[in-house]
């Protein structure tokens, strides 16, 4: 008689896929462009109250606009043993947060990027007078459809 191992779940839960996404560095964010063509880009971001929010400018924000469906994607890992993923769909809005949730939400992108900034005395005025003048806040909050893995979980299993 064989007794097959239970196997276990490359999928991360719910609590660890937000503790993967909070951490993470960098997002990648897809919108789509009118004629239905999706555009991926990366991206800095907060996750707050589990809704994702970037601070962005150009064309981002008028693809938002035109068709709110966006997908955004978290990974890391270099050897196929430390891939780890989640991948969101759900729909991106223009906001401004009100003050409270703008306070967590600077608090959480100092966090994440104090140290990984670049000092506005480095970057030529005409740059940072462009970043300063068209940055807004978009809202990207996922639906229920969470793809997630976590290759590791593979790896750790108990041989027998």
């Amino acid at each position: 008689m064989t007794t097959e191992r239970p196997r276990r779940s490359l999928r991360l839960s719910d609590d660890e896929v937000w503790e993967f996404v909070r951490d993470a560095h960098t997002g990648v964010m897809t919108t789509l462009r009118r004629d239905g063509m999706p555009i991926s880009l990366p991206v800095w971001f907060a996750a707050v109250d589990r809704i994702i929010y970037v601070r962005t400018r150009g064309r981002k924000l008028q693809r938002i606009a035109n068709d709110p469906r966006t997908a955004f994607l978290i990974e890391s890992g270099r050897r196929w043993g430390e891939l780890k993923a989640v991948h969101f769909t759900g729909r991106s809005s223009l906001v401004e947060p009100a003050a409270g949730l703008q306070v967590r939400i600077d608090a959480e992108m100092e966090r994440k990027y104090a140290g990984s900034r670049t000092p506005t005395s480095h970057m030529p005025a005409e740059t940072v007078s462009l970043y300063a003048d068209a940055m807004r806040w978009t809202a990207f909050t996922p639906d229920r459809r969470v793809l997630s893995w976590d290759n590791g979980a593979l790896l750790s299993r108990e041989t027998s």
